[in-house]
């Protein structure tokens, strides 16, 4: 049987969420899998993660009002 491997289209189209672990288990595997074995794609999966580290950072540094947070809190409940 040969392995079960990602293309870079497969890989790419599936790194924001793989970033932000959204995948299940088997496609955050197969992902991972594919970033050890293909330079380009985790130097995108670099530069991604760095990315979004830095706008968390950003945002954690801005308060929100009150009434924000609150109908935030309320949509999300929703779901």
């Amino acid at each position: 049987m040969a392995p079960d491997r990602y293309t870079c289209e497969e890989a790419f189209r599936r790194l924001d969420d793989y970033v932000d672990r959204e995948l299940s288990a088997a496609e955050q595997q197969r992902v991972a899998v594919h970033l050890e074995t293909c330079a380009m794609c985790a130097e995108e999966y670099v530069f991604e993660a760095s990315l979004l580290r830095m706008v968390r950072e950003r945002l954690a540094r801005i308060a929100a009002p009150a009434s924000l947070r609150a109908r935030v809190a309320a949509l999300l409940a929703d779901r």
